[in-house]
């Protein structure tokens, strides 16, 4: 058998593995005995439905614990396999599916709903509620599309994900990467958002500033997910890191447009809240660095025909000596990038949860 598979090459080589592992998961060994069935079965799915990380674009690998076999991780991974098989089916399906999911979701996740809807209405009064309800619906959609996206951007492969997307302006990055400084790469939290980062990193392996799971499996599939087209995930509140690799002259993500509290932020306009606590990171982080500074999103088509990725040119007037200039300029970047398509951006986050002291709240819940 091991010679007719030699003349036949490798891809018989690794179908005849796959079939090995088959054989060994559901052996009668496995079945009797669960203990050990479930571990394997764990092991066949991070083997056999994750490919292997490109090692050109390596710089955190993500390392496989036996702790992740703990019976406490079981469930987890239960649902990841389904993630993964449910994201073999075919794409246009897959989107109407996540759509139905969303908008079903609105009965279930009723203070989310509240949110967003208290989130429109703040930042467009001039909105009628049948306007708002419009959008809370699409934006619910989208995000059942997100759940499905995700599971996209962990388990296609990056022939299938070329096929779903275009770019425009990448030669505005490029341009940037050949000045010889570092890029920060300023992103905005779409439902689509982590496929966008595999998108994004299929046009230009990039490192990325984000918050580990409190999951360790999670976390695991996570950043194994996301290294696969590109370079390092840095925890957000690494910033000497962020620094370090921008002087370096690497490309890094980083998304300023949510609430991270009082510390380290300022008030500044955002649609039209007039004080919305707005992260000074990006200001301490251009300042220190001196990077090039560009935004980029992915749009989901209103066709239904996939995606379109979108560079902007770099920045040309960002205020690097004014911290409050700054949020101010950086929360306009951002409000121009959400109305390319504001039903997909993430109205559910509390954005405006920190006031200013002796302000009322904004939320009731």
């Amino acid at each position: 058998m091991t010679i007719l598979l030699r003349c036949r090459g490798k891809k018989c080589v690794l179908s005849a593995e796959l079939f090995a592992a088959a054989l060994q998961l559901f052996s009668v060994r496995s079945i009797l005995v669960m203990a050990s069935g479930v571990p394997l079965l764990i092991e066949f799915f991070m083997r056999y439905t994750i490919p292997p990380h490109k090692e050109v674009n390596m710089k955190n690998k993500p390392l496989f614990y036996k702790c992740l076999l703990h019976p406490r991780y079981w469930l987890t991974w239960f649902g990841l396999g389904i993630l993964w098989l449910w994201v073999q089916l075919p794409y246009p399906l897959l989107m109407k599916m996540g759509d139905l999911i969303g908008r079903f979701s609105m009965r279930f996740l009723k203070r989310r709903v509240t949110i967003a809807r208290q989130n429109l209405k703040l930042c467009f009064p001039h909105y009628s509620e049948a306007q708002v309800e419009i959008i809370v619906r699409k934006n619910f959609g989208s995000l059942g599309m997100g759940l499905i996206e995700t599971g996209m951007a962990w388990f296609w492969s990056d022939a299938r994900v070329r096929k779903w997307f275009e770019v425009r302006g990448l030669e505005h990055i490029t341009a940037a990467c050949e000045k010889g400084k570092g890029v920060m790469v300023i992103g905005v939290h779409f439902m689509s958002l982590e496929l966008g980062g595999r998108v994004m990193g299929l046009c230009r392996p990039m490192m990325a500033m984000y918050r580990p799971h409190n999951n360790k499996a999670m976390e695991y599939v996570q950043t194994r997910g996301r290294s696969r087209s590109n370079k390092a995930m840095l925890d957000r509140r690494n910033l000497k890191g962020m620094v370090k690799a921008l002087k370096s002259g690497e490309a890094v993500w980083f998304a300023p447009d949510q609430d991270y509290g009082p510390k380290g932020s300022s008030f500044a306009p955002f649609f039209a809240v007039q004080q919305a606590a707005t992260t000074n990171g990006t200001f301490t982080i251009a300042r220190l660095a001196k990077p090039a500074i560009l935004t980029t999103v992915l749009i989901r088509k209103a066709s239904g025909t996939g995606y379109q990725l979108v560079i902007e040119p770099e920045f040309c007037d960002y205020p690097a000596e004014d911290e409050q200039a700054a949020a101010a300029y950086m929360n306009r970047k951002i409000e121009h990038e959400i109305m390319r398509a504001p039903e997909q951006y993430l109205w559910l986050h509390r954005r405006f949860k920190t006031r200013p002291f002796g302000h009322a709240g904004l939320y009731t819940i």
